[in-house]
């Protein structure tokens, strides 16, 4: 079987990490507009929201092809914190603590371990 291109790793990350963006602006965008009426921020949410499912499903659907479906959430769920996590700092001024970025790291082995391919404890 022939290998894939490059492309077809990075793009997927790469509509992953965009989609990110959107919906962090239409999860949390709204925070910095409290006084705006609640019906107001759900309805530019929604807006938001399809930007961000315009580029995660394509995302999904060409990342399939080259990682597992595990594997493709874990990415996701990585880009989701480090997205949120300037988003929270530059946007909102609520910067990270020690333990969030502790927090971070341990979630980061944990996806580590989702790529881990080495030998199967089953196998002898």
């Amino acid at each position: 079987m022939p290998a894939l291109p490059l492309h077809s790793y990075i793009v997927p990350v790469l509509l992953l990490l965009a989609s990110n963006v959107f919906m962090t602006f239409a999860w949390y965008g709204h925070l910095k507009y409290k006084s705006a009426p609640l019906f107001m921020a759900v309805v530019v949410s929604w807006g938001i929201a399809f930007f961000e499912y315009s580029l995660m499903v394509p995302a999904n659907r060409m990342g399939s092809a080259v990682y597992s479906v595990v594997q493709l959430k874990t990415i996701q769920e990585i880009i989701t914190l480090v997205v949120f996590a300037g988003f929270s700092a530059w946007y909102l001024g609520q910067p990270l603590k020690w333990n969030h970025y502790a927090a971070f790291a341990l979630i980061v082995g944990a996806a580590f371990l989702m790529f881990y391919e080495g030998p199967s404890p089953m196998a002898r």
